[in-house]
Order: C-alpha cells, then sequence, then structure tokens
C-alpha cells in the first residue's frame, strides 16, 4: 500500500482550513492544519511534508514571506498558494518565490486534489525546470518576412524559399514555415500571409454565398469547375499581400511555459503565437516547436528505457 501524501493546509480562516482539511483526509491524503506562517514553519521543522497549501493573505506573515521562509526549510518542497484575493501580480510574486501553483478561493476541491496529486508527482520524479517560449521561438531575425505593398506573386516566391532546409532554434531539421509575416512600411508587423490565406483567396467570392434554392446550388457544382484554379490563381497572383493576408498572430510573452502556449495554441485555434520581451515581438513559435518539444522527450524516454 503506498504511504499517504502528507499535506500542510496553512490559512487563518479556522471553518475553510478545518473542513478543507476534512475532505482532504477522507479523500486518503494525511492533513495537518495551520492557522499562521510562523505556526507552518514550526510544522515544517518538525516534520516535513509532500505537498504545502498556503493562504496568501493573512495576518502577520503572509504567504509570500511564508513562501520564501518554506524554501529555505526545504528548497524542495512543492507549495500551490490559495487565495481569495488572486490578482496576476500575486501570482508572479509566488512564482518568483518558488511556488509550483496558484489557485483562487473558492476552490473546487477536485481541482485541488488533482493540484495535490501533480505537485507531488512532480516533486517525486524530480522534474527539472522547463523551457520557456523564448528557448524554442524562432528569432525574429530568422522568419521569412515581405512588406504589404508586395505583390502576392512576390508573397509566394517567399513562401517557396521558406521551405528550403531551415534549422530551428530547437535544433530540429525541418522545412518551411507555411507562413511569413507581413510587415508594414513603419516596420511594424500588420499580418501574416500563410499557405491558407492563399488557398482562402483563389476561391471565388461567390462559392461563399448563400445557396437559396438548389437550381443555384448546381451552379457551383465541382464538376464545372475545370479551369477554375488557374483563372483564380493568375488574377490572385496581381494583387497585393495587404488584401489577402490575415491578422497578426496572437502574442505571448517569452517568459512563458510551454504548457501556456501549447494551452493558447489551443484555445484560440492558433497555428502560431508571436512572442513578445517588453511587449515588442522577437520571435515566432509555432505548433510544430512544441510537437518537436513532444519528440525530444520521446525520444530521451526511449534512450532512458534501452538503457534500464
Amino acid at each position: 500500500m503506498e504511504d499517504k501524501i502528507k499535506v500542510l493546509m496553512v490559512d487563518d480562516e479556522e471553518q475553510f482550513r478545518s473542513t478543507t482539511s476534512k475532505i482532504l483526509t477522507r479523500r486518503g491524503y494525511a492533513t495537518t492544519i495551520a492557522g499562521s506562517g510562523e505556526e507552518a514553519l514550526g510544522i515544517l521543522k518538525k516534520e516535513p511534508q509532500d505537498v504545502v497549501i498556503l493562504d496568501v493573505k493573512m495576518p502577520g506573515m503572509d504567504g509570500h514571506e511564508t513562501l520564501a521562509e518554506i524554501k529555505k526549510i526545504d528548497p524542495d518542497v512543492p507549495v500551490i498558494m490559495l487565495t481569495g484575493h488572486g490578482a496576476l501580480d500575486s501570482a508572479k510574486e509566488s512564482l518568483k518565490h518558488g511556488a509550483f501553483d496558484y489557485l483562487n478561493k473558492p476552490c473546487e476541491i477536485d481541482l485541488l486534489a488533482a493540484k495535490i496529486r501533480d505537485a507531488h508527482t512532480a516533486a517525486k520524479k524530480g522534474v527539472k525546470e522547463e523551457k520557456k517560449a523564448r528557448d524554442i521561438m524562432i528569432p525574429l531575425e530568422e522568419y521569412t518576412t515581405v512588406e504589404e505593398g508586395a505583390t502576392v506573386r512576390e508573397g509566394v516566391e517567399a513562401l517557396r524559399k521558406s521551405f528550403e532546409s531551415f534549422a530551428s532554434t530547437g535544433k530540429i531539421m525541418e522545412t518551411g514555415h507555411r507562413s511569413i509575416l507581413v510587415f508594414d512600411r513603419k516596420g511594424s508587423i500588420s499580418g501574416i500571409l500563410s499557405i491558407m490565406d492563399l488557398i482562402v483567396a483563389i476561391r471565388p467570392s461567390y462559392l461563399s454565398a448563400p445557396k437559396p434554392t438548389m437550381a443555384d446550388a448546381l451552379q457551383y457544382s465541382p464538376m464545372f469547375w475545370s479551369g477554375l484554379f488557374t483563372i483564380q490563381t493568375k488574377a490572385l497572383l496581381k494583387k497585393k499581400v495587404k488584401d489577402i493576408m490575415s491578422d497578426p498572430p496572437l502574442t505571448v510573452d517569452e517568459e512563458a511555459n510551454l504548457m501556456e502556449v501549447a494551452d493558447l495554441l489551443y484555445t484560440r485555434n492558433a497555428r502560431r503565437l508571436g512572442v513578445t520581451r517588453k511587449g515588442k515581438i522577437v520571435g515566432i513559435v509555432r505548433e510544430q516547436e512544441i510537437f518537436f518539444e513532444i519528440v525530444r522527450m520521446a525520444l530521451e524516454s526511449r534512450g532512458k528505457e534501452s538503457a534500464n
């Protein structure tokens, strides 16, 4: 039978810590409670804990101060900050002092229990610090670009060149960006020209119009489209890039962790993100870079299994 995960619950609200502690205990955790930062430090000095749940807003020694002292006693113990006064600045301060995660009260007990398990697993396996967005991005100067006043023909040629052999910052060879950045005359990113933008642009506008009757629908039958691709493409090549480009990429700070990057790509249905430094885009991270990190971990895992 596995040992129970030892959880130290630190909160100045007696009812909250008592109720939460009882629920966690019923779920199989070995829970200890403390009503202040000072009390928590005393407990940790006597008996090491697997995970600490720490309230931020407490009288006397607040959560941030307590966190800093906890890390002096046990640098490896994961600490989950829990507060009803959540704010981005407070979360950043917690991260700076080594917090594992940050949750707002009221918090679903299932979520809290899941975070406790994640924290314990990470500490047990000795998970190393992950890369940041800046570590996997393609620097802006290495990404293919074009001016918005260029013709689509010039944009297509730039895209073609991007498919020449290219070494990403992750040192994994691959071909093509599948998109190029579009700059305005002031040197700012004004949009993106992607392969999908080209595909969208060659479709006649009437194909996207409502089809009110069966008779109208027959006009759009693919059997009558022979030669249409050539006609549309030749007309498209004469247009300006700015006429068909899509919006500039969503952005993420260079300090963002890889899960934040992956989550943003998924939730916003994006293929790429601009990576910012002090508000200015300095690189691009694509879904491919996330895939390359998965590949790297898969290869490392296989190597370790073979060694064993």
